[in-house]
């Protein structure tokens, strides 16, 4: 599944190859998807690059080949992009306030568990969609949760696997917008991408941590990743 901003930037390198018969500047994929920098540009095509959707061709400047469309992009919305040229959508406000996410209440269920809201899939990986769908509740042991608001998410990825949480498990985030240093954290990063990384800080630079040398380490500025819960438990089934 492809981020909003993931899926234009593809629709608008295939446009253009379509037309021009070369991709865009990294210049002009900032400007179509209305970026401050080309830092996020190189995010999303390694997004890309990682899902499938585009490659890198060796030894040559600016080559990209669009291996495959995202399976909602008909040609009828392809033949809508040529006509009116790439127009990228816009939320007002979405550069200034993180995406709320509106959490049903918990509640006790019994004096043994308390049901908790399941917010959909976390990336342990690749960062995904922004995490705003209550899917469904699981059952908690009090004893889990802590002060304060919480959600569930299943982990999706196993760039967390040295820090004890795989693929398939399901983490319990007491709801924040703040975290030390060293925690497991949900983070939304460019108000776009949802991911579970261990937050390091340094200076005015954010930093998110996986738990497993397969992964690098990403840095951002303050600017660039929002808080939206930090870890406090896991639930697996065998």
């Amino acid at each position: 599944m492809l981020t909003s901003k993931q899926k234009e930037l593809l629709l608008f390198i295939h446009e253009r190859m379509q037309a021009d018969g070369v991709p865009p500047s990294f210049d002009e994929m900032k400007d179509a998807l209305d970026l401050k920098s080309k830092s996020g540009i190189h995010r999303l095509i390694t997004a890309l690059v990682e899902r499938g959707f585009i490659r890198r061709l060796p030894h040559r400047a600016r080559a990209i080949e669009v291996l495959k469309l995202p399976e909602s992009s008909t040609a009828q919305a392809a033949e809508a992009l040529r006509r009116v040229g790439f127009q990228p959508s816009v939320i007002e406000g979405a550069k200034s306030r993180a995406p709320d996410i509106s959490l049903p209440p918990s509640h006790m269920l019994d004096s043994r568990t308390v049901s908790v809201p399941v917010m959909g899939r976390i990336a342990a990986g690749v960062p995904i969609s922004a995490i705003q769908n209550h899917t469904h509740d699981i059952a908690c042991p009090p004893d889990l949760l802590t002060n304060g608001e919480h959600f569930a998410l299943e982990v999706k990825g196993d760039s967390m696997i040295e820090a004890g949480i795989h693929d398939g498990d399901t983490v319990i985030i007491r709801r924040c917008e703040t975290a030390e240093n060293g925690d497991i954290v949900v983070a939304l990063v460019e108000h776009e991408e949802a991911t579970l990384k261990r937050l390091r800080k340094k200076g005015s630079t954010v930093a998110l941590e996986a738990a497993n040398p397969e992964f690098k380490t990403r840095i951002f500025g303050p600017d660039q990743v929002d808080i939206q819960g930090r870890l406090v438990g896991l639930i697996r089934r065998y």
